[in-house]
């Protein structure tokens, strides 16, 4: 071993200039990362370049060895790009960035060709369904059954499990532009049937037998089918017999009065489900009992007034009866079933007789009428009408004689 016994500085190493292949392949670009593979998850320290002078080498720089930017570029090579920071991590999209379909074997002709026919099956499945569908049930009705808000669905639940005190019964209306009398949507009047209660109670009862066959180490994945069957049909069973009662008695329906026997028969689920969480806390038989018989007594009386005042205008027609108060007539027409008033004048049968003014004013139940023979009294009232009634002057049609 030698050691430097004088004072001076050792010579300067001398560094061997490396050698390397003639051309190394780029990457192949991915979506992630179009100009090749990301070498770095984060900025890469900043290295010493070795295109620095070294002392006593005279600034000498082997040539090809590094660039302006101090990343290696061996010889004979084409040029390569700089290696782009990752600001993301891989595997992560980035938006506003347009998809390289290479990486996938598409080209972008392809790709576009492919975008444009998942559209168009997009498109024409729409169009079947409100094609066939539409007729059946028409989207604006089912849409009307499932505008609700969170408050509805707090206060509609409760109405459901404490029925009891709940008044009045009846459904709020509404008039159209055009003059037209329709329900209120139940976001707005509480008595009005949805059918998005229904569906999230039937949901949640599947899944609270599928956890009570858990806990009870019975679970397995056929439960969830055969209970939603099970329940489907004890709701189609009780639909179809419904339906049968309203055919032999005669009683006229449409498609609204089909959700809404929907909606009041899956309003019972609610019933069920508060018994299923009854008998999963494991207090024993008594409380269960006592839970089901309360829900079985609730949900009688809840659609059996429910159902009595909301369907009375749709099963019975308007009975007319008389009103020979004059006041009595206009409170009449300022209540809120109120939806339309006709006034007809009828021509005297009597050469010197007077003009006869026949009032009618359907409301829920029935068809309040009154008749004036004073032109003047006939004339003040049609005035004191509420504006926000619907008043049509009714023309008497002469009868073809034979």
């Amino acid at each position: 071993m030698s050691y430097y016994t004088n004072s001076r500085s050792p010579p300067p190493l001398q560094h061997p200039v490396p050698t390397h292949p003639a051309y190394i392949p780029e990457p192949p670009s991915t979506p992630v990362s179009p100009h090749g593979y990301q070498r770095y998850t984060s900025s890469p320290p900043t290295q010493q370049q070795f295109g620095q002078s070294i002392p006593g080498q005279s600034g000498r720089v082997p040539q090809g060895y590094t660039t302006s930017s101090g990343h290696y570029q061996p010889l004979g090579s084409p040029p390569r790009h700089a290696p782009v920071p990752a600001q993301t991590q891989p595997g992560v999209n980035i938006p506003n960035v347009p998809v390289d379909f290479s990486a996938w074997g598409l080209d972008g002709a392809t790709a576009q060709f492919g975008m444009q026919l998942g559209q168009s099956a997009v498109a024409a499945g729409q169009d079947y369904v409100q094609k066939n569908l539409g007729g059946l049930i028409p989207i604006s009705i089912l849409k009307h059954h499932f505008n609700v808000s969170n408050s509805y669905v707090m206060h509609k639940l409760r109405l459901v499990l404490f029925p009891w005190r709940h008044k009045p019964w009846s459904r709020r209306v509404h008039r159209t532009e055009n003059g037209q009398a329709e329900w209120q949507p139940p976001r707005d009047d509480v008595n009005a049937p949805d059918l998005y209660i229904p569906l999230m109670a039937l949901v949640t009862y599947i899944l609270l037998a599928a956890l009570h066959s858990g806990l009870h180490s019975r679970f397995h994945p056929e439960i969830l089918g055969i209970t939603a069957s099970k329940a489907l049909a004890v709701t189609l069973l009780d639909f179809i017999f419904v339906k049968l009662g309203s055919y032999f008695l005669n009683i006229p329906g449409g498609i609204n009065q089909v959700l809404d026997l929907l909606a009041y028969n899956g309003y019972k689920f609610v019933g069920v489900i508060v018994t299923l969480i009854a008998g999963l806390l494991n207090t024993g038989t008594t409380l269960y009992f006592v839970v089901f018989i309360y829900s079985f007594l609730a949900t009688a009386f809840f659609l059996s007034s429910s159902g009595l005042e909301d369907n009375e205008q749709d099963i019975w027609p308007a009975m007319p009866k008389e009103v020979r108060d004059i006041k009595k007539f206009i409170e009449i027409a300022n209540r809120k079933d109120a939806s339309e008033a006709r006034v007809k004048k009828l021509s005297p049968k009597a050469p010197n007789g007077k003009t006869r003014t026949k009032f009618k004013i359907r409301c829920s139940r029935y068809l309040y009428t009154l008749s004036l023979d004073d032109p003047e009294k006939a004339e003040k009232l049609q005035q004191s009408l509420p504006p926000g009634l619907v008043v049509r002057d009714v023309k008497k049609t002469p009868k073809n004689k034979k």
